[in-house]
């Protein structure tokens, strides 16, 4: 009987519940902090946030129910996703381990962004607003934004890190096409983006600067509200969607991982694809290592554990994580949608104790994207740059188990297609 290459749940069977790790932490979350002087940030917090999720943010119900409506969505969008066996890339590397990877490349707009873009796109409709307003890097979750908007009926604005916009024209197209209005960032349009965009009108941008723009704009309209989509609680929340499934779909094969593996910028979809399994590792004290794929351009997870701003104007509250420091300027890669200086509360906080381990590789990518071209020949998917990231540690654990012998069972996530990236594969691929 041949060996399963693919592993599906049907659509009765996706989680209806998202789960919260915040009870099951090994100590209490730090709670976010004001700065020493100004206005209090936390007090701001309602008029920077939707309702629903702020709520979800402070919430310590382990489980929270998926409403209807989002469950429908969620089906629309192509949930639940397969978990494929990575038979072919197992050969060719000669490995005993057992290689699985999820694809969360299968949605409408090519990554795992829209499991909380559909969310925060329906509650903000709930809610009465009318734009949503954003910041992107690598520019999954502005896409993934602007598709929900579109769904909900929503405008959307998206400020998209300079450095990054400037090479993925089609990319702004997709966001168009779902109706989003785009700016490079920093930009002219806000206080803290013209201050420095009139120093340097080049500035390649951060995530932290966009987000400030995102914020900034939001504040100023009663009708907008600002949506973020990566590091906060109620983010990675929503992501354990991807978690909880493939539990299920390793489930149905009698497996189970060893090893949990994806790429880390903020913590969305590495957080979303660990922690339904974390919750084994912390109340059922099952072993698992999990790997944080990072880039040397801010490895955030190897940084200092301490209170930092989540932005570069210094608009959020202070949290706890780990962090390079908001005001750094790092070099520009193609996985840009890594490149922030700090990590989700959550995430940092398990790095601190830890439970995650994390490695980061070289600035110049060829390393990442010649892995990724492997996957690419064997599986015949193309990872997003960020994606290949996790493919490159996956393929590196693997080869440890060929020296080794170990027949582990190695579980990573895809979390976006890179169809819209090939410039950036041929820029540092072709490099010599």
């Amino acid at each position: 009987m041949p060996e399963t290459r693919q592993v599906n749940i049907a659509l009765s069977e996706m989680p209806t519940q998202w789960y919260n790790i915040l009870p099951d932490l090994p100590e209490p979350l730090p709670p976010p902090m004001d700065p020493e002087g100004g206005p209090s940030r936390i007090a701001n917090l309602p008029k920077m946030m939707i309702g629903e999720c702020l709520k979800q943010e402070f919430s310590q119900d382990r489980w929270i129910d998926i409403p209807p409506g989002i469950q429908d969505l969620y089906a629309q969008a192509g949930r639940p996703r397969p978990l494929f066996r990575a038979m072919n890339l197992e050969k060719r590397l000669g490995t005993p381990a057992r290689m699985f990877y999820k694809s969360e490349f299968f949605s409408p707009t090519g990554s795992h962004k829209v499991n909380t873009a559909l969310p925060q796109a329906y509650y903000a409709k709930q809610e009465g607003f009318e734009r949503l307003t954003t910041e992107t890097g690598a520019g999954q979750w502005g896409t993934a934004l602007a598709y929900a908007a579109s769904l909900m009926g929503l405008k959307c604005t998206v400020y998209w890190v300079r450095a990054v916009h400037d090479w993925k024209a089609d990319r702004k197209s997709l966001m168009e096409l779902f109706g989003a209005e785009v700016f490079a960032s920093p930009s002219q349009r806000t206080k803290s983006g013209k201050a420095l965009f009139d120093k340097n009108p080049k500035h390649p941008g951060s995530l932290a600067i966009a987000i400030s723009e995102g914020l900034e704009d939001s504040l100023a309209d009663p009708k907008a509200t600002y949506s973020l989509g990566s590091v906060l609680n109620h983010v990675l929340l929503h992501q354990t969607i991807i978690g909880l499934e493939t539990k299920k779909q390793f489930a149905k094969l009698g497996e189970y991982p060893d090893v949990v593996i994806s790429c880390l910028g903020g913590g969305s979809n590495f957080g979303g694809f660990a922690i339904p399994f974390l919750h084994d590792v912390l109340v059922e004290k099952k072993k698992i290592k999990f790997i944080a794929a990072q880039t040397q351009s801010t490895p955030n997870l190897q940084g200092e554990y301490r209170y930092d701003f989540a932005d570069h104007a210094e608009m959020t509250p202070m949290l706890k994580m780990m962090t390079l420091g908001h005001k750094i300027e790092p070099p520009p890669i193609k996985g840009d949608g890594l490149r922030y200086h700090g990590c989700s509360p959550i995430l940092s906080l398990l790095r601190h104790k830890g439970y995650i381990d994390t490695v980061a590789y070289p600035i110049d990518e060829k390393y990442v994207f010649e892995r990724a071209r492997t996957f690419i020949q064997c599986e015949g998917y193309i990872p997003a740059p960020e994606s290949a990231y996790s493919v490159a540690a996956a393929m590196d654990e693997a080869e440890k188990c060929k020296k080794t012998g170990e027949k582990k069972v190695i579980a990573f996530n895809v979390s976006g297609h890179g169809f819209l990236d090939l410039p950036g594969y041929r820029e540092v691929l072709e490099k010599k």
